[in-house]
């Protein structure tokens, strides 16, 4: 029973936080696509646009081209290259994005402070 607590609490407080200014207004698909971006960055494995679009799980193509580009333009992902090669682009997340990624970690933390 506690650990439903805990991630409830968790959902309050985000809900919370999510009203506050400054904290991107960010809907459920793209926060999708930005955490495996951000989790394949992690993974010092960045996500390429070709693989983006093949994330059928989040949405269809047509939809998760338009969310990178709502992602580019809240400067939450940029897009790079690699070495040499300028025919792959890499998705990786901004500072901005980390710094989103941050406060949704101290969200947890408090949360977990029961």
């Amino acid at each position: 029973m506690k650990n439903n607590r805990i991630y409830l609490r968790f959902l309050n407080l985000l809900e919370a936080v999510e009203d506050t200014p400054g904290f991107p207004d960010i809907d459920l698909e793209a926060k999708k696509i930005l955490e495996v971006i951000a989790i394949r960055h992690q993974k010092e494995a960045p996500l390429t646009v070709t693989e983006a679009m093949a994330l059928s799980h989040i949405a269809s193509p047509a939809t998760i081209h338009r969310k990178l580009d709502q992602l580019r333009e809240m400067e939450l992902i940029d897009s790079v290259y690699h070495g040499d090669n300028r025919r792959t682009k890499y998705m990786v997340p901004t500072a901005s994005a980390l710094q989103y990624f941050d406060r949704l970690g101290k969200i947890m933390t408090k949360a977990f402070k029961v």
